[in-house]
């Protein structure tokens, strides 16, 4: 009986204790607490780089210097462009219609070749006219030599009979005189027919100058007229009158001018080595010489322009090319300590973060940001001593959102998929 009593008590219910909370409720607090933890990971993930790819523009970071052939060091570097001292607009010296063009673009051409004729048609006409004028001229000078020797035989036959009394004093000073002025008139027609002789030369060289010639050897980079065109030395037609044929560049005579900055002209001198890079050819270092520096100052760029020789003739080697020089010295001893020429990035590359210098370095599909060490300004680019190196790809104009670490996707890649 005493098992059995206990057993009742056990099935008794407890009216003191509280109601257990139900099963429904249970699960939705549950629910929240894994959403959170849930969207804090996805927050971590994306804030690591794992999101989408930022979009950015990225460069590349260039060298500084270098050595020419192991014997020289780079003082200093500047950008310009390849120029030709020799680079002519060829046009006709004459106002007239284009009847030829014998160019195109890219042609060679010598000293003294056909570029070109214009309708000769004016020009043959004035000739026939001067030549007509001549003959004019030499027929007149004929006829007052006839009637000059006529004259003078008759001033001799005179001067017998004066002396026998035959023939009066009158009679001969009139034949005298009638001698002396058909010579002025043969000086005079004589004159003429060299006026005409010099009027017929003229024609011939309108004629001539129908035909346009280059002034030099070269190379064709321009045609700037068409058959049926008017040109003209001068704008005399406005807008609708061509002023040349064509332009005609020296590759012989390029060169590169480049702006110095008047706190460093003090380190370029004139016969000064140099190396050259071409902004289409990054590997490729061409040798060469200050020639000459211009002894002007640039009041609003604070610049001085130098003139550098190349020693390479290349057809690569165009004008207006971008190109950047290195200014080198001799080496210094060995003994003496080297010192690292930095490089160069762009300006919108190197941005403030928490009041250091720093740029973000593409490194896969990561921007990788890392504190710099900032020099010179060279146009728009940075000298950079400390923290990047040559060949480095770096994000220009960093958004502020971009992190350490964050995935980014260069705008340069997108284009070249499309």
């Amino acid at each position: 009986m005493p098992a059995s009593a206990d057993l009742l008590k056990e099935l008794r219910i407890d009216r003191s204790a509280p109601p257990p909370a139900p099963p429904s409720r249970k699960r939705w607090a549950l629910l929240a607490v894994f959403g959170g933890a849930i969207a804090a990971i996805v927050g971590a993930w994306a804030a690591m780089g794992h999101g989408g790819a930022t979009e950015v523009e990225t460069a590349q970071v260039t060298a500084i210097g270098g050595s020419g052939g192991g014997n020289a060091t780079a003082v200093l570097d500047a950008t310009g462009y390849v120029v030709a001292r020799r680079m002519a607009t060829v046009s006709a010296k004459i106002t007239g219609k284009v009847r030829e063009v014998l160019i195109e673009e890219g042609q060679h051409v010598e000293a003294g070749q056909v570029m070109a004729t214009l309708d000769p048609i004016d020009a043959d006409a004035q000739r026939a006219l001067a030549a007509s004028q001549v003959a004019m001229a030499q027929s007149q000078v004929g006829s007052i030599d006839a009637q000059l020797r006529e004259a003078e035989a008759n001033v001799v036959r005179l001067n017998g009979l004066i002396k026998q009394q035959l023939v009066s004093r009158a009679a001969y000073d009139q034949a005298v005189a009638e001698r002396d002025s058909l010579r002025a008139q043969r000086n005079t027609t004589q004159r003429q027919a060299a006026v005409a002789g010099n009027q017929l030369r003229i024609a011939d060289q309108n004629i001539d100058n129908t035909v346009v010639r280059a002034p030099f050897a070269g190379v064709v980079i321009a045609k700037a007229a068409q058959p049926g065109e008017m040109v003209s030395p001068l704008s005399a037609g406005g807008g609708f009158t061509r002023t040349g044929i064509g332009t005609v560049v020296d590759m012989d005579s390029l060169e590169v001018e480049v702006e110095v900055g008047e706190a460093f002209i003090g380190r370029v001198k004139p016969k000064m080595p140099v190396e050259s890079t071409l902004n289409a050819y990054p590997d490729w270092k061409i040798p060469g010489e200050v020639i000459a520096i211009i002894p002007a100052a640039d009041r609003g760029k604070a610049t001085v322009k130098v003139r550098v020789g190349m020693n390479v003739r290349d057809p690569r080697i165009v004008p207006d090319m971008g190109v950047r020089v290195s200014f080198l010295e001799a080496a210094r001893p060995a003994t003496a300590q080297k010192t690292n020429p930095g490089v160069l990035a762009p300006a919108g590359a190197i941005v403030q973060r928490d009041g250091k210098d720093v740029a973000f370095v593409v490194d896969g599909e990561k921007a990788q940001l890392r504190a710099v060490k900032v020099g010179r300004t060279l146009g728009d680019d940075r000298e950079v001593t400390e923290g990047l190196s040559g060949g480095d790809t770096v994000v220009v104009s960093p958004p502020e959102s971009l992190a350490d670490g964050a995935r980014v996707k260069p705008k340069a890649a997108e284009a070249e998929s499309q």
